[in-house]
Formats: structure tokens, sequence, C-alpha cells
């Protein structure tokens, strides 16, 4: 048995129900359970956790603490059952404890439509060779986090995200194929596949005149198809989501509802064109632009470089000029809004991983965000400092306190 399966499927038996939801009677209005959510956590040597069992079942459950405790760093667990690297995007070395063995693992108990099943993610030890992250699924192997994809669904919203209205274009590129990853799963491996594929025609354009032409016609092949399916998924889950913020648009909402496009010159062409019309002419842009991109030593056109446009809706300008306190409320409004899309389109009611998020909203405003969370089919957690932050909700919630290295009911 190797030292993952060791650490990620095995469970103690639950003996402990002092970190289980308030009885149904004190609850009477409120799920008890989700359709979809975690109902057991374990972590080993998982940032500052050295080994962490925590039965979890709610509907809705409040991660307090001071700063520092390992809220995030529990959430984060979390978020690795999702294709990718996580809600902080970090390396694959950097969840191992300091001071542990170099690696970590996560294992969470879901009940799902279908049933309940074990998912497991993590690293073995340092001198294990090679170094690769691996995927169990009911203690069985599995080839990636895509088969992960069958049985849950994660979104999240944290701190970081704030300024993703006034920032760069790639974070907001990054944010978007989120978006669309939470509904086809198939999606992070094409845009792998793609970026490897713009990697490989830098290369040979870097070789000038000695380069390959019929090696580059043939990447430029490949790089055209995988732009075009880049592209028509991104615009297909932005008019998914547009036409659902539309459907369910309230306009005495303190969260404004949020005006969505994709701009890009892939993108253009695939509202004037079919999608094989749009690649034979993405192909030749790409062969006619060979010179001008080796002098930039990077592709300059495709979904690479498209942005996500949104718009304050009720206010009809562009979210980056929106106050802070409105941006915020349209990126929450926004990610809440995506929660149920994930629900529709996938049959897999998501956890909703939503971390600090209330902090900062006045008293209308979170009153608000509690009332839709509550609404939502799938497991919602929420990280805070400061309990009384949750005041309106905490005897309709598992209240847990999170102290370094520990989680205890509060």
């Amino acid at each position: 048995m190797d030292a993952l399966h060791s650490l990620v499927v095995s469970f103690p038996a639950m003996s402990d129900t002092s970190l289980e939801a308030p009885a149904p009677a004190k609850r009477a209005t409120v799920k008890a359970f989700a359709p979809t959510g975690v109902r057991r956590l374990a972590l080993t040597n998982f940032r500052s956790y050295v080994s962490l069992d925590l039965p979890v079942h709610a509907h809705l459950i409040v991660l307090t603490g001071e700063n520092g405790a390992g809220k995030t760093n529990c959430l984060e667990a979390l978020s690795l059952l999702a294709p990718g690297r996580g809600l902080r995007r970090a390396e694959l070395g950097d969840f191992a404890r300091n001071g542990g063995h170099g690696g970590f693992a996560v294992s969470a108990e879901l009940e799902t439509p279908l049933g309940s099943v074990q998912l497991g993610t993590g690293l073995g030890p340092r001198a294990d060779v090679p170094v690769q992250r691996k995927y169990r699924i009911d203690r069985e192997p599995a080839p990636s986090l895509r088969a992960f994809c069958d049985h849950v669904r994660v979104v999240w919203l944290t701190p970081a995200m704030d300024g993703l209205f006034a920032g760069p274009a790639g974070d907001r590129r990054r944010f978007l194929d989120r978006l669309v990853l939470s509904i086809d799963a198939d999606h992070g491996a094409r845009v792998s596949v793609f970026e490897r594929a713009l990697r490989g025609r830098n290369r040979l354009l870097e070789e000038g005149p000695c380069a390959d032409r019929g090696w580059l016609d043939a990447i430029e092949e490949e790089t055209a198809e995988l732009a075009i399916a880049i592209a028509a998924a991104r615009i297909e889950t932005v008019g998914r989501l547009s036409a659902l913020i539309v459907e369910t648009a309230d306009k005495d909402s303190p969260f404004p509802w949020a005006d969505l496009a994709v701009q890009g010159d892939v993108e253009t062409l695939l509202g004037t064109c079919s999608a094989l019309e749009a690649e034979d002419i993405y192909r030749g842009m790409l062969h006619d632009n060979r010179s001008r991109d080796a002098a930039a030593r990077r592709t300059l056109i495709g979904p690479q470089a498209s942005d996500l446009c949104v718009r304050h809706g009720p206010k009809q300008v562009p979210a980056a000029q929106a106050s802070t306190g409105e941006q915020k409320a349209l990126l929450a409004g926004l990610v809440l809004a995506h929660a149920r899309l994930v629900s529709v389109m996938s049959g897999l009611a998501p956890l909703v991983l939503l971390d600090e998020i209330a902090a900062h909203f006045d008293p209308v405003r979170r009153d608000a965000l509690f009332s839709v969370v509550e609404s939502l089919d799938g497991q919602i957690w929420l990280s805070g400092a400061d309990r009384a932050t949750f005041a309106a909700i905490e005897n309709r919630a598992l209240m847990l306190k999170v102290v370094p290295g520990a989680i205890e009911a509060d």
C-alpha cells in the first residue's frame, strides 16, 4: 500500500457527534443536509494541519477564528477536489505542511445524488520518485482530477478576487475559464493542450527560416482547432449565465446584476460565421502573422488574449468604474448566480466556498447574502474572523471554531 493510499482513504470510526448540525427541531425551515455535500473531511500534513478528521453533517458551515488560524487552509483543501491548483493557485509543494515529510493528503467523503463517494488526492513524501500528485475514488486510483468532476463541482470566492474587474485581463480570463470548467469538465484539458501548442509554435518561430514549415503548419492547425473550441465554450457559458442573470434579476436586490460579454478576435469570428469557417480563418491569421509573432516572441491573436467584459447592469457602466463596495457586491452576485448555473448544467449542486466574504458588507448586504446562500442546493462553507458577523445565521448553521491546527465546535 503506497503512502497516499494509507493517508487518504481510511477514516476512523465516526464516534464524535459534537460537530454535527443543530437538531432539526431548531432548524425547521432550513435544510439540515445538502443534496450534494461533504460529510467528512480528513487532512494529513496539509498546510497548518498535522491531522484533521472533521464530520460536517450540515448544509451551511461557518468557520471562524483568528487570522492565520487555518480557515482558508480548510477551504483550500476542499477546492482541490476541483481541477486546477485550488483557490490560491498554489504550487503543489506549497500544500505540504512545513516541518512535515513533504507530502500531504486530502480526503473527502461526499454525499451525491448517486450515493456516497470518497475522493482523495495528495502527494507522497519527497522521497517518492517521481513526485506526482495522486488521485483516488473509493480507494481506487483515478487517472486525473477530471474523474472527480463526475461526483463534485466546486465554486469559490476569495478576498484575492476583489480586484478582478480593475485588474489585468489575464486574471479575468482565468476567472472565466474557472466558470467554464465548473460546467464543462473537459475545458481545462483543452486550455492546457492549447497553451502547450502555443509554446511549441513560439519555439518554432524563434528558429526563423530554419523552422520546419510542415511541423509549424501542423501545430497551427491544432492551435486553431483548440482555439475555436475554447472560445465557443466561453461564449456558451457566458451566454447561459447571462440568461440566468436576466431571468433572476431583482431590481431591489443589494447585489447588482452583471452584464457580461467575452471580447476577443476569435470570439468575434464565431459571432459572424460557423465554427469550421472560423477555424479556417484563424489558421490563416496564424500563418499570415508568423513574422509579427516571431518579433513579439508570442502569439498575439487568439483566446489567450481575450477578456471577460463585465458591466454594472443597473448603472450600465464598466464594473471597473463602480465603487469598491459595488464591485464586491457585483462579484458576489456573479459567483452565486454561477453556482446556480452549475447546478442546472451539471446536475450537481456545487460546494460553494466563500472566504471572508461577509466582513466588509454592510448589514443589509450581509443579510441578503445569507438569504441567497441558504437558498442554494449545494453545501455552503463560509469563513470569517469575527463570529458576530454570522449572528443572523448562527442557529441555522454548523458553527466551527478554527484554532491553529484544529477545528472544534463553537
